[in-house]
């Protein structure tokens, strides 16, 4: 039993909540998974299996009063943020009870009082969004930083290039999050990129970048500390190419014939969750039965987020245009 595999500043209990939030999140979207083919909810569906270490680390990483932004694959950064899986699973199913009051459904999940501004639909669009967060957090002299998620896809689109300049033109207080789970939508990056190594795209704008493993949570929290740090204490920002894989397709109608089964299951040998399971088990955490009670309670909340999404009700028609037009 070794206290060494645990390089971060987390406490024991601190690593048997990040387990807790990683796992609460792998079965909130394995529900969400069989409620879309069981067409309780249309629409776009993506879903965040595999990736659940890089949200959580983040989270763990960053306070209460920091902003979190997001593209459309963003079921587990709302959970890691504070969002109450009730609240995500009614919005995946349009209900009132929904956290955009069922408006938005899963690629526009929202959240005021936990301050996550959101998932966006369109592809980089949040990235430009995400900068002008952190202008208005040194304009305003606040104690805060603004993490931003995306895709690798995201990285070819002109607003990103726009962004990151005047982001380190500004010195604004960002974290770029680059998800890199080597596909974009289904085309490997080899095929879209002239450049594989992602830090590149920062060099231009002499922004601070690293590459993150964001399969290894204890890896995921360090490299993304790091860079929260420099936004807090430094206002500047920095890029991370965090490697990840997503186990699912592209979305809910992606049958991921792009790669092969076999490229899949060597992947899910370093499966994040299983990965921190078996560091808590080394260091003498916590026993096999007491994860096997995390992973009960975790699946429950997760079927009882369902039902209580199917028991709700829909928006009033009444309500159609409300949120449209400032009050006078």
């Amino acid at each position: 039993m070794s206290s060494e595999i645990n390089t971060t500043d987390l406490s024991n209990d601190q690593l048997v909540e990040a387990y807790r939030m990683m796992l609460s999140i792998r079965r909130l979207e394995e529900v969400a998974g069989r409620a879309y083919q069981m067409q309780k909810f249309s629409g776009f569906c993506h879903l965040y299996i595999g990736q659940e270490a890089i949200a959580t680390a983040t989270a763990m990483a960053s306070r209460q009063e920091d902003y979190m932004m997001c593209a459309y694959r963003e079921h587990g950064q709302a959970m890691a943020k504070g969002v109450d899986a009730d609240a995500i699973m009614a919005e995946l199913l349009g209900r009132a009870s929904g956290s955009t009051g069922g408006r938005g459904g899963s690629m526009h999940i929202f959240n005021k009082e936990a301050n996550f501004l959101g998932g966006w639909g369109i592809v980089g669009g949040q990235i430009p969004i995400a900068t002008g967060v952190a202008w208005a957090i040194k304009y305003r002299k606040e104690d805060r930083v603004c993490t931003c998620f995306f895709g690798e896809g995201s990285l070819h689109q002109g607003v990103f290039h726009e962004a990151l300049n005047l982001a380190s033109l500004w010195s604004l207080p960002i974290v770029y999050i680059c998800e890199n789970n080597r596909y974009a939508m289904g085309t490997d990056m080899k095929r879209i990129s002239s450049v594989m190594d992602l830090r590149k795209k920062a060099v231009s704008y002499d922004m601070d970048a690293d590459v993150v493993d964001g399969q290894n949570f204890f890896s995921a929290y360090n490299g993304i500390k790091k860079a929260i740090e420099r936004a807090r204490n430094e206002s500047r920002p920095t890029f991370l190419d965090v490697k990840t894989y997503r186990f699912r397709g592209h979305s809910m109608s992606d049958p991921a014939t792009y790669r092969t089964k076999d490229e899949v299951k060597n992947e899910q040998q370093r499966d994040p969750i299983g990965q921190l399971y078996n560091a808590l088990l080394d260091m003498g955490v916590l026993t096999e039965a007491e994860l096997a009670d995390i992973d009960k309670a975790c699946k429950s909340v997760a079927k009882e987020a369902l039902k209580k999404a199917e028991a709700a009700p829909f928006p009033d028609t009444s309500t159609l245009h409300d949120h449209l037009f400032a009050s006078q």
